[in-house]
């Protein structure tokens, strides 16, 4: 069966308190939407994220360097943002659906693989907890109890046969608890497999306290150094940008020395060799090419290891050119690359105090260091 992932990350997290919605904050080093797209990525033929317009430029950070297509626009409530959901599935038209919360990163493989099982002979499936604690009426006192037999707490993600859900949330009036309550109304079966008390939400500032305590981090650290020559010419290229100069740096590709740095220190934190590696100067595909594509590929490489650069600091070693009039359009290129925001991103200079090379004026280093994130 083809199966597609809907993650539902269109609400604004009110009760967490002020700041980014929930799906936007940082859990161990990465955004709480990215470790829940990365649970299901690998499960899934197609996956889908629905979310708020006004926090694109969020989304589209959390979702950097994965294979998923453009988010879809959600609506004002759960159930306009999941049918917004399913239309955006039509044309490829999945077997089956798995709709899942956003703020729900510690989806379990065992899930997914009982809730697969249980549609090949069910309208829908859902994960599901026993209540185990008493149960009672009241506000600031205790009024009367209530017996607990039989009730379930509901966990995501409910899994559907796509044209049957499709149809239910299309005939859906008003807001519902979930979509279980859509295809109840809607005369589907729907039937429990077992929950995952990891499989928790997070809506509170305590809940998110928690998911911290329970989230692996794996934070790796790599260094990056490069040397390249001056020569007749009339700009270097440093981090991207061109600047006036009486000379030229010399190299394979356009010899952009510290963005070469910068790109062995994410390889170097990956632990996945360096540039000569990847791009080895003997290929003369690489002649004159520009170093985006070097920096890009390492970007790349930390997306397809389920992590995120936590932060890049780059050294520019020269007494000319002046660096402090463009270090800021060089850290918004970087940052531009990798996907980043310009306060993750560090470029600066020093000089030699005319020793050595580059007190000499016969080249230009640099050194990088990069702080990688991987779940």
């Amino acid at each position: 069966m083809r199966t597609a992932a809907l993650i539902v990350a269109a609400g604004s997290g009110m009760r967490m308190g002020a700041g980014l919605p929930k799906q936007y904050r940082l859990l161990g080093g990465q955004p709480v939407l990215r470790r829940t797209v990365l649970s299901l990525l690998d499960h899934v033929d197609d996956l889908r994220v629905v979310i708020n317009p006004d926090f694109a430029s969020e989304a589209e950070q959390a979702l950097a360097g994965l294979n998923v297509p453009n988010p879809v626009p959600g609506g004002a409530t759960r159930a306009e943002s999941v049918r917004a959901g399913l239309e955006a599935l039509a044309e490829s038209a999945p077997d089956i659906v798995l709709i899942h919360d956003a703020a729900r990163p510690f989806l379990s493989a065992d899930i997914i693989t009982s809730l697969k099982q249980a549609l090949s002979d069910h309208d829908g499936a859902c994960p599901v907890l026993p209540v185990v604690d008493a149960l009672w009426h009241g506000e600031d006192r205790l009024d009367t109890s209530h017996p607990r037999d039989g009730l379930l707490r509901a966990q995501t993600p409910q899994a559907f046969r796509y044209d049957a859900i499709l149809h239910a949330h299309r005939a859906q009036t008003g807001d519902v608890a979930d979509d279980v309550a859509v295809a109840r109304a809607a005369g589907l079966e729907v039937v429990a497999v077992p929950g995952d008390e990891r499989n928790f939400k997070i809506t509170t500032a305590a809940d998110m306290a928690r998911a911290e305590r329970e989230s692996p981090m794996d934070i790796r650290v790599g260094n990056g150094f490069d040397v390249h020559r001056l020569v007749e010419g009339d700009h270097v290229t440093l981090c991207g940008i061109d600047i006036p100069h009486d000379r030229a740096l010399s190299g394979h590709s356009d010899a952009d020395v510290a963005m070469h740095a910068i790109t062995d220190a994410i390889f170097g934190a990956l632990a996945e060799g360096d540039i000569g590696q990847w791009f080895p100067p003997s290929d003369m595909q690489w002649k004159g090419a520009a170093s985006h594509i070097f920096l890009e590929k390492a970007v790349e490489r930390v997306a397809a290891r389920g992590g995120t650069i936590s932060h890049l600091d780059c050294t520019i070693i020269c007494e000319q050119p002046k660096i402090g009039p463009v270090a800021g359009a060089m850290r918004a290129r970087i940052a531009e690359i990798c996907g980043l925001t310009e306060d993750r991103v560090s470029v600066k200079a020093t000089t030699s105090e005319r020793l050595g090379f580059p007190g000499r004026g016969e080249g230009i280093a640099a050194q990088a260091t990069a702080t990688v994130v991987l779940s």
